[in-house]
């Protein structure tokens, strides 16, 4: 036999406030829903450097907003100007049997934003025939050092459709997460930063991390007392670098057994 499911919904208030209960079997559902039908990756993701809370996506948004019953309306507001495409939209947040308003979120999204205003060149001809005024050289980090590339400005009559769907996701994100009360749970939906940004925030991630390791096997190093000892830390740390390509790690770390080496066995020769 199948069971009936009762799915939670969002009881409107129209006066009054809602009972500790009531706000207690809300966030029990939120959380229920976050571990038995979201998956990671899909309904929500984490971005590097950005914080330890997951972010919401737009899957993970429809989701609540079907086990809610929220139905969303969109108000949109068109402040494009001469060489720009920009949109303001506020999405309304509705309860789907009553069609009493439960809140709202903003969202905009803009052409001029980095992401849509510059694209690569097709070709170093492409860049060299274009107006200075609407070329540039990207400057990016990589490992040791930077790189460049030729991009130009885009077209934004081209990105008008792109820029108001960005928009409206980020106004139904707000929306979904102001109407369930889930921001200590999710933060802002953060797929739309900046790939170079993004790129960023985990190269400073697995610096931090890289800096950690390199001091926990220096010091493993110079705790050591005796030369056996030191020589087994050696091996296992060499291979810990060569897996993770860490040359400037790895020359830290030789420097670090070589002077420690020396320090062991002139104790030795001491005694």
């Amino acid at each position: 036999m199948n069971e009936v499911i009762e799915r939670p919904g969002i009881v409107p208030q129209v006066e009054g406030r809602s009972s500790v209960a009531e706000v207690t079997k809300h966030v029990i559902a939120v959380q229920e829903v976050m571990k038995s039908v979201m998956k990671q990756n899909v309904h929500y993701g984490s971005i590097p450097g950005a914080g330890d809370k997951p972010t919401l996506l737009k899957p993970g948004a429809e989701v609540l907003c079907v086990t809610f019953r929220i139905a969303d309306d969109f108000i949109v507001e068109d402040l494009s100007a001469p060489g720009v495409i920009r949109y303001r939209v506020k999405c309304i947040g509705k309860h789907q049997s009553t069609g009493i308003t439960l809140g709202s979120g903003l969202g905009e999204a803009s052409t001029d934003e980095e992401k849509y205003k510059w694209r690569k060149a097709v070709c170093t001809q492409e860049w060299e025939d274009t107006p200075k005024d609407m070329r540039r050289l990207k400057y990016g980090r990589k490992a040791n050092g930077h790189y460049t590339v030729e991009q130009i400005r885009t077209e934004p009559a081209d990105l008008a459709n792109t820029v108001l769907k960005m928009a409206c996701k980020r106004a139904k994100i707000a929306m979904v997460l102001n109407v369930t009360a889930a921001s200590d749970m999710f933060s802002q939906d953060l797929e739309d930063l900046d790939a170079e940004l993004v790129r960023h925030l985990a190269e400073d991630d697995r610096e931090n991390h890289m800096q950690q390791v390199r001091q926990e096997w220096k010091e493993k190093a110079t705790a050591t007392e005796t030369e056996e000892a030191l020589r087994a830390v050696m091996k296992a740390g060499v291979k810990v670098f060569q897996e993770t390509r860490d040359m400037d790690g790895y020359k830290e770390f030789a420097a670090v057994i070589q002077e420690h080496g020396a320090k062991l066995k002139k104790g030795a020769t001491d005694a």
